[in-house]
């Protein structure tokens, strides 16, 4: 047999294993592109599964610790609602409701940068970040957003305290106003402005489910300082949070699909699950205590603890879903099939 006849033999025997060469070449790279095979193309490497590189995870998870970044996330949540809680009260001559909120939102302020500092080693990194002033850096523009908020709610707080400078006072509490969506919803973006599977996929919702949390601490803080004839504004604004808060959040679950199963199970889906009990007795407890000051104020603390549990839980979901590679490699080659 000649060696053109030899070659001609090998060149068949391959095609038998292999249908084509180009067919061969895209079942090698199937698991890359998320291509589905057409009928008669056979896989030559087999699915890749879900495992660590030398135990390593595909993403290393957030190096934010607890309680200080939960605790950073909750507080700025409620300073920024109870200032709009404040704002409404001080221009319906609501005195009582008005001074605990704004006193409220400025110490939540207060701890919420103490805490942030308190997770970034330094307090001089804070300051560093106003050295420059870059919009598409959630962080940058939280730390702006912080710095104008902080001195105007101060001003608020001390003139509600003090009865001194009222117009200065009422001029602080409009713009703490204003400011205050803003402190609620920015840490929304700035966890969703990351690679973390349960945070990101989550951008679309994630600042509504905030601001609906910070709100329900408001309301719950309103309900636990108000007299009777002055807690309507805070049971109000206690319903509009825990509504906002429960749609965007399923909402956001049901989008996810598979990625949101870290806010059902572990220690997120125990805070989450926390965050609806207490919701819902909140709720109830507002809504029957109208005439009963001891179940309206525990309402208002089931609110408050309601809302701290939902930034429990989006944070340890963060981290579950960080150290989980199917949450990372399963979306990514869904969305690859997509295009």
């Amino acid at each position: 047999m000649s060696r053109k006849e030899t070659r001609k033999e090998t060149l068949e025997q391959a095609e038998e294993q292999v249908p084509t060469i180009r067919s061969g070449r895209a079942t090698l790279t199937d698991f890359v592109t998320g291509r589905k095979r057409r009928r008669g193309e056979r896989a030559v490497v087999p699915e890749a599964e879900f495992s660590s590189y030398y135990d390593k995870p595909v993403l290393n998870p957030p190096v934010w610790r607890s309680p200080e970044i939960p605790g950073y996330l909750f507080l700025g949540g409620l300073a920024g609602a109870s200032s709009l809680l404040g704002a409404g009260a001080h221009f319906t001559g609501d005195r009582t409701v008005a001074t605990a909120a704004k006193t409220g939102a400025l110490g939540a302020i207060t701890l919420s940068v103490v805490a942030l500092v308190a997770d970034l080693g330094r307090p001089m990194r804070f300051v560093n970040m106003l050295r420059v002033f870059k919009p598409s850096s959630p962080m940058n523009i939280g730390s702006w957003v912080l710095a104008g908020y902080g001195p105007l709610a101060g001003a608020s707080a001390f003139s509600a305290i003090t009865g001194k400078l009222p117009r200065i006072g009422a001029v602080a509490t409009g713009g703490a106003a204003l400011l205050g969506p803003a402190v609620a919803a920015y840490t929304g973006a700035l966890v969703s402005d990351t690679a973390v599977p349960a945070w990101h996929d989550g951008y679309r919702e994630m600042p509504f489910v905030f601001v609906g949390s910070g709100a329900t601490a408001a309301g719950g803080l309103g309900l636990l300082t108000a007299p009777d004839d002055e807690s309507a504004p805070s049971r109000n604004l206690a319903l509009f949070g825990t509504a906002l808060e429960l749609a965007a959040f399923g909402r956001m679950h049901k989008r996810l699909g598979m990625v949101a199963e870290p806010y059902r199970a572990g220690r997120g889906g125990k805070y989450m699950r926390a965050t609806e009990i207490l919701s819902l007795a909140g709720l109830a407890g507002a809504v029957l205590g109208r005439r009963s000051g001891i179940l309206r104020r525990l309402a208002g603390a089931a609110l408050i603890a309601a809302s701290a549990c939902t930034r429990w839980g989006v944070f340890h979901a963060g981290k579950q879903s960080a150290k989980d590679p199917k949450y990372t490699v399963v979306p990514q080659r869904q969305r690859l099939r997509d295009r």
